[in-house]
C-alpha cells in the first residue's frame, strides 16, 4: 500500500454503459491501463447499479440514494419533471470534499439533474454541455465508412454502430481527457490542497460509432455469440420478448460488428486513461492519487439476443466494472462479495476526508481489508421505466438473484447453476420458500429507505408478491 501524510487526489472515471465483463482477464476486449490499474489495486468481480438507465444511477452515484429516495426515478430528458425530478438539499458527498478544502473538476457526461449548475453541488470548475450529446435518438449524417441502422415502420430510423474516418484527437473522449489534463496542470501548482477531479464519457453507449483504428483492433469473425443469444425467454416476462423483436432483422454478423465497435470505444477510452496516468507518473502524483474506475450500468450487447439496456434485468445490465487503485489501497486483490455503486460515497469519503457520510450504502473498506465479519453479500436495486411505466425490484443474495416485476410473473436464478440466466426459478415449487424469503427481503430494504409507494401497495389489484409486505422482518403481522 502507498502512504502520504496528506490527503490523497481523487480521480473518478466513469463510463456510460460499460460491461463488467469488458474488464476482466477472459475478456477479448483489449483495456491494458485498466489492467494495470487492477493489478495495482482492487477489482470487484460483482459490483452492481442500482438502476439500468443512466440518470438514476449517477444520482444515486451522488447522493448515496436510491432512485426512490432522490427523485431522479428517470433521465433527466426522457420524461416532464413531474415524473423524474431531484429533490432539493440533498447532500452531495463532493461537497464534502469541496468543504474540506479540495479543487473539484468535472468534465463530460453530467445527467444528474437539469440545471447543469454544478457549483451546487461541489465543484469548482466544470464542463458539462459540451459532452452531453446522447439525449435519446441520435442522429450522425455524416458519411460512414460502415453503419448499420435498425428501420422499422412508423418510427425514425436508429442508428447502432458505425464506423467514421476520423482521427482519435477528433473524438469527445479525447477532447475531455485533454480537458482533465490540464484541470490536473493548474490545480498541481497549489501544492497545499489535495484535487477531485470526475471524468464522464458517454461512450461506449449506443450509437457505437468508432474511429478505423481502434475498429481494425477487432476481427468481428473472431468474436463468440453469448451462451444465452438463442434464449427464447419462454418462461420470462412478455415484455421482454416484445423487445427482443425489435432486433429480429440483425444478422448475427450485424450483433459482432457491434460489439467490435463497443469494444473499439472501450480501448479508445482506456487509452485516454493512459493519457492521465502518464501525467500524474510524470508529475509524481500517482503514488498520492486515489483512481476509481467504473460505469452507470451495462449493456446486453447480444446477450438473450437484446442490445442496450432497459427492463430486461439480466446480469449484463446491472453488472458493472469497479476498480479501485492508489494510496490505501490494496494491491492485485479482487473481491468475489457483492457490493453496489451505492457503496461508494461512503467508501470515498472516508479514504479522502477520513468522514462518514450517511448513506443507504456501505463502506467497502472492510472488503478491501479483508475484514467480511459482517458483510451482508447483498444488492438491491430499482426500476421505475424509462418513458413506459414498468415497477421492478431486484436484489441478488450470494448465488441468488430474485426479480420482482409489478407487470408481469416475477424471476428467480441460481446465478452459480445458471449464470446465463436461461432458466426462471420462480414457479418451481422447490424454490417457493427461496422466492418467499427474498420477497420478504425486499419488503424489509423498502421499510428501511422509504419507498411507501410499493410498501403501502396492499390494495386488491397489488396483492400478488410471493408474499406481502407485512412478512418484512421487524413489521407487525
Amino acid at each position: 500500500m502507498a502512504a502520504s501524510t496528506h490527503p490523497p487526489n481523487l480521480l473518478f472515471l466513469i463510463t456510460d454503459q460499460q460491461r463488467a465483463d469488458t474488464v476482466e482477464p477472459h475478456t477479448a476486449c483489449q483495456t491494458p491501463n485498466l489492467d494495470r490499474l487492477a493489478t495495482n489495486g482492487v477489482r470487484f468481480s460483482r459490483c452492481y447499479t442500482v438502476n439500468p438507465i443512466c440518470s438514476p444511477t449517477r444520482a444515486s452515484l451522488m447522493t448515496g440514494l436510491l432512485p426512490h429516495s432522490h427523485g431522479m426515478v428517470d433521465c433527466t430528458h426522457a420524461v416532464p419533471t413531474y415524473r423524474a425530478s431531484l429533490l432539493p438539499d440533498l447532500p452531495f458527498w463532493t461537497s464534502n470534499l469541496q468543504a474540506a478544502g479540495y479543487n473539484t473538476g468535472y468534465f463530460g457526461k453530467w445527467h444528474v439533474e437539469r440545471s447543469n449548475r454544478l457549483e451546487n453541488f461541489g465543484f469548482d470548475v466544470y464542463q458539462v454541455e459540451r459532452y452531453q450529446q446522447l439525449a435519446g435518438l441520435v442522429k450522425r449524417d455524416e458519411d460512414m465508412l460502415m453503419r448499420k441502422d435498425v428501420q422499422q415502420k412508423g418510427y425514425d430510423d436508429f442508428l447502432l454502430y458505425g464506423v467514421v474516418d476520423e482521427p482519435v484527437e477528433a473524438t469527445a473522449e479525447y477532447r475531455l481527457y485533454s480537458d482533465g489534463i490540464n484541470f490536473i496542470s493548474d490545480v498541481s501548482r497549489d501544492h497545499e490542497r489535495p484535487w477531485a477531479l470526475f471524468l464522464s464519457t458517454e461512450a461506449p453507449h449506443d450509437p457505437y460509432v468508432t474511429p478505423p483504428a481502434y475498429y481494425e483492433r477487432y476481427d468481428p469473425d473472431d468474436i463468440p455469440r453469448p451462451p444465452n443469444f438463442d434464449d427464447t425467454m419462454a418462461d420470462r416476462p412478455g415484455i421482454y420478448r416484445r423487445i427482443q423483436q425489435i432486433w429480429d432483422d440483425l444478422t448475427w454478423q450485424d450483433y459482432a460488428r457491434a460489439t467490435a465497435c463497443y469494444y473499439a470505444n472501450c480501448t479508445l477510452i482506456d487509452e485516454q486513461i493512459g493519457r492521465v496516468l502518464a501525467v500524474l507518473d510524470e508529475s509524481g502524483q500517482l503514488q498520492n492519487t486515489l483512481i476509481l474506475f467504473t460505469s452507470d450500468h451495462g449493456d446486453y450487447m447480444g446477450a438473450h439476443r437484446l442490445m442496450l439496456k432497459g427492463i430486461p434485468a439480466f446480469e449484463d445490465a446491472y453488472r458493472v466494472p469497479l476498480i479501485l487503485s492508489g494510496p490505501n489501497i490494496p494491491a492485485g486483490k479482487q473481491v468475489d462479495d457483492i457490493v453496489s455503486l451505492l457503496d461508494l460515497p461512503a467508501t470515498l469519503t472516508q479514504l479522502t476526508v477520513a468522514e462518514d457520510f450517511s448513506s443507504q450504502g456501505r463502506s467497502l473498506l472492510p472488503l478491501m481489508q479483508s475484514d467480511k465479519s459482517d458483510w451482508v453479500s447483498e444488492a438491491y436495486a430499482e426500476c421505475h421505466g424509462q418513458r413506459f411505466y414498468y415497477s421492478q425490484r431486484i436484489l441478488w443474495q450470494d448465488r441468488l438473484k430474485y426479480v420482482f416485476n409489478g407487470f408481469d410473473e416475477d424471476e428467480l436464478y441460481d446465478l452459480a447453476d445458471d449464470p446465463h440466466e436461461l432458466r426462471n426459478l420462480a414457479k418451481d415449487p422447490s424454490y417457493q420458500a427461496v422466492l418467499e424469503a427474498m420477497a420478504s427481503r425486499m419488503w424489509q430494504i423498502m421499510k428501511t429507505t422509504g419507498d411507501d409507494n410499493m410498501l403501502q401497495a396492499q390494495y386488491g389489484m397489488f396483492r400478488f408478491a410471493p408474499v406481502g409486505p407485512l412478512t418484512a422482518p421487524g413489521r407487525p403481522t
